[in-house]
């Protein structure tokens, strides 16, 4: 008799203090398909997308089969499709999987293999599965949207550089680039976290123009906005060089004024890390291409795990608690859950 595997997941959208926000519940296995790997999942980490789709994608509704969050994991591969290449079954990969797929807060998760890659050796599990989706965004932002050359001297600001996509950014950013990477924080502990990371510089995002001016810079040429895109617009069309280049992934409410670049001939670009899955791009490769090269300088020891908190246990209350710490606000780096 083949035995169920647990899974986690929500049915409909509730605030993380009641007790049902997640749920454990058991499924067949997932079949892969022909550019799949099933992975036995090992541990994951919680984003801010888990809490906004738990938050807002079944408001007012009951969902007919639970939806599966995980958008982080490292696990073991035990079977392969048969248009799979590069993998076999026993190999330890990472990987952020696919927003439209149910993810990794489960026993075993099937995953395209395009957009995952062989796990750094030097890492364990829950080390490694705090970094594929904060790595694949800050990657895309720097070199797919801003399309900075490796090798100009210019400025990049990184407002939200304790979080978990500001923390590999920077270090994206020092290891693979010549840019002057300035970081924002607001606390005695995020700003040595943010310097933990790489950050030639660290602003206060509080006032973020007067600070980043005290620090020497009346504008900078890049900035990658991680937090608050609306609250902190203004004085990103204050800060950013003529000609310099803006990229958020925090979407808003309402609208900002885009004409106010149009002096500085300035951009902007959006980045979405699972915009490659979503609609099935070409280059989607690609985000296996990135993890394979951080796994490289993760083991050549130029780039650290952005892991500062461990949760032990697959189980509701464990996802419930990393819930609940990510929408708190506070959180430094990135939190891990160990199966």
């Amino acid at each position: 008799m083949e035995i169920p595997m647990r899974a986690i997941g929500f049915k409909t959208s509730h605030p993380i203090t009641e007790t049902d926000a997640l749920i454990e519940f058991e499924m067949k296995d997932p079949t892969p398909g022909a550019n799949d790997l099933l992975v036995r999942v090992k541990a994951t980490s919680i984003n801010p997308a888990d809490a906004k789709i738990r938050r807002g994608s079944a408001k007012g509704t009951v969902r007919e089969e639970p939806r599966i969050l995980g958008y982080d994991a490292v696990g073991i591969v035990e079977r392969i499709g048969g248009s799979v290449e590069g993998f076999k079954i026993g190999d330890r990969v990472w990987y952020a999987g696919d927003v439209t797929r149910p993810g990794a807060n489960a026993e075993l998760q099937a995953v395209d293999s395009r957009v995952a890659a062989h796990a750094p050796n030097s890492l364990s599990d829950v080390e490694a599965a705090v970094m594929p989706l904060t790595t694949l965004t800050g990657w895309e932002a720097i070199f797919d949207r801003l399309r900075i050359d490796p090798s100009e001297k210019k400025t990049i600001l990184i407002i939200g550089g304790a979080g978990g996509v500001g923390s590999i950014t920077t270090q994206i950013a020092k290891t693979t680039t010549n840019l002057t990477v300035i970081a924002t924080a607001s606390r005695p502990e995020t700003e040595s976290w943010a310097k933990k990371m790489g950050a030639d510089h660290v602003a206060n995002h509080r006032d973020l123009v007067n600070s980043v001016k005290a620090l020497g810079f009346d504008t900078v040429d890049y900035i990658f906005n991680t937090a608050d895109t609306a609250g902190h617009w203004d004085a990103m069309v204050e800060l950013i060089a003529p000609q310099g280049m803006i990229s958020l992934i925090v979407e808003f409410d309402g609208g900002v004024d885009l004409a106010k670049l149009q002096g500085k001939s300035a951009g902007f670009v959006w980045e979405l890390m699972f915009t490659r899955t979503i609609h099935q791009t070409k280059d989607i490769d690609r985000q296996r291409d990135i993890l394979t090269q951080m796994a490289k300088l993760v083991d050549e020891g130029r780039v650290q795990t952005t892991l500062t908190e461990t949760l032990q246990g697959f189980d509701p209350k464990t996802l419930i608690e990393a819930h609940a710490k990510i929408e708190s606000g506070r959180s430094i780096g990135k939190i891990g859950i160990a199966y």
